[in-house]
């Protein structure tokens, strides 16, 4: 094999490895061993980070606050007046879409009707320049990964 012919298999595989590190770097597992800003739960939505604040308090489901903050992958806050964000809300069998108002830079807000149930899920999607991505979430589930429990 010649030089060029080597070197471009080299790129190629220095290539794949760094975008194969980059999903591993935004996987859930990953995303969960990590410090959230607000103290939710955060998950990857094409180019944007999504972090998932809900009410840990009560038993019984009332109404009570959502919070979703939108960043891009370095943690830039991206501006809530050029982005669009909806929720739908799984408990059982039970299921409510809530649509969240901008509130602040890169803050969206609503309410819905909800108790602390490990088992619930929420699925957010949001929409900008007409394209549309979604992140799924469980945040009052534990979380799976042990990595936060690494000494490094």
């Amino acid at each position: 094999m010649g030089g060029k012919m080597q070197f471009k298999i080299i790129s190629t595989a220095l290539a794949m490895l760094f975008y194969i590190g980059q999903i591993w770097a935004h996987s859930d597992e990953t995303l969960d061993s990590q410090k959230s800003p607000h103290g939710g739960q955060v998950r990857m939505a094409g180019a944007y980070h999504l972090e998932l604040v809900m009410s840990k308090d009560g038993k019984s489901a009332k109404e009570n606050p959502i919070r979703v903050y939108v960043t891009d992958h370095a943690g830039n806050k991206v501006a809530s007046t050029s982005i669009n964000v909806n929720m739908t809300l799984l408990d059982g069998k039970n299921k409510s879409n809530i649509e969240l108002k901008a509130d602040g830079d890169n803050r969206f807000k609503g309410v819905a009707d909800y108790a602390f149930n490990p088992k619930l899920k929420a699925v957010v999607s949001i929409t900008s320049k007409g394209q549309q991505e979604q992140a799924r979430f469980t945040p009052f589930a534990a979380p799976t990964s042990s990595h936060g429990d690494h000494k490094h």
